[in-house]
């Protein structure tokens, strides 16, 4: 057996030359030592059958468990998982990159993948510099704890891998949380850094998205409507997001909007307008828009959202031929009234439905 080769990494001052070192032996199918924000892993290329079944051999692991893969991108998820539940997209934008590991179903044939974002430096940079998946379970022979700090990391398997990397101790030093989301219900498959009730909380959570053109006066209404809707009822599960599908970013709320909601006793002020992401569209479980065309944007960009994107309007007890709700921009006050009104009548009955 050839000896393990050993670098030290400075996490304040990290040398992309080191990074790609180590990405280099993994995607030429070695297992390297490396850190995260948890434990020490050894990671090895998915790809790679040979090390694959090293890694199984090192940890005494049965092989129909597989390992873990980490990934460098919220976004990668896409392209490991099917299925995928809004419950795993809320549970990523709460605790990712984090100590989170999620069980989905795998894009290959059958069978499930567990999937985490690792909120560590080093361990992303190299992940992303490997350009394979990545596995990486705990650098630990069978029976001894997971390390925390790079002598713990190492015992044992000098000649069993090719390179281990010294970052110093682990800022957790406690095993990541696995949640199971193939069959339904969050199912906690090991309580580690993230606690059942953290858990719980971010995944019974109901998310509503209001959406409008520029975000500065219909969505913006809705949103606050709701809220205090929500504040009034003492619920604490309810999240209220706004957006806009097409503006900058960072602009206030229209005066005509500040003032109308200000005479319904609710502060508007401090918004700033905020573009449409699919992080937003993913993780909602109701979207409500003023205007067909928003329909049509959001399903454009998250097809799979489709079930979940109604007119605001279709809540509302009005008799009118349009389901759109018109944008007030440009037009005297006594149209925001009439609009206020509208969205008025429809938030009354959602809050009673959601």
């Amino acid at each position: 057996m050839s000896p393990m080769d050993i670098i030290k990494i400075e996490t304040q001052d990290i040398d992309q030359a080191l990074i790609q070192k180590a990405a280099d032996v993994i995607k030429k199918g070695g297992l390297v030592i490396l850190p995260t924000e948890t434990v020490y892993g050894i990671a090895a290329n998915m790809l790679n059958r040979k090390a694959v079944e090293r890694l199984y051999e090192i940890k005494n692991r049965p092989k129909d468990k597989p390992f873990s893969v980490l990934i460098d991108d919220k976004d990668r998820i896409e392209d490991l998982a099917r299925d995928i539940p809004v419950t795993a997209y809320k549970l990523i934008s709460a605790f990712w990159p984090g100590p989170l590991t999620l069980v989905l179903k795998s894009k290959a044939a059958g069978g499930t993948i567990g999937l985490r974002m690792p909120d560590d430096n080093v361990a992303l940079r190299i992940i992303k510099a490997a350009v394979v998946p990545v596995v990486c379970p705990s650098a630990n022979l069978s029976g001894s704890p997971a390390p925390r700090d790079f002598h713990s990391a190492i015992r044992g398997l000098d000649g069993r891998v090719e390179l281990a990397i010294d970052a110093g101790e682990t800022k957790l030093g406690i095993e990541s949380s696995v949640v199971d989301l193939t069959d339904g219900p969050v199912a906690l498959l090991r309580e580690g850094a993230i606690k059942k009730a953290e858990i719980e909380a971010v995944a019974k959570k109901k998310i509503i998205l209001f959406v409008c053109t520029g975000n500065s006066c219909r969505s913006v209404m809705a949103k606050g409507l709701m809220e205090k809707k929500i504040r009034d009822a003492g619920r604490r599960d309810v999240e209220v997001l706004s957006a806009g599908i097409a503006i900058i970013s960072g602009y206030k709320a229209t005066h005509e909007t500040i003032a109308l909601m200000g005479r319904e006793g609710i502060d508007v002020s401090g918004h700033f307008t905020r573009r449409i992401n699919p992080e937003m569209i993913k993780k909602s479980d109701l979207i409500l828009v003023m205007e067909k065309m928003h329909e049509s944007r959001i399903v454009e960009l998250i097809p799979q959202a489709k079930n979940r994107v109604f007119l605001l309007k279709e809540f509302a007890k009005i008799e009118e031929t349009s389901l759109d709700i018109e944008d007030p921009i440009g037009r005297p006050l006594a149209a925001y009234e009439q609009i206020l009104y509208t969205i008025k009548e429809a938030i009354e009955r959602v809050a009673k439905v959601i």
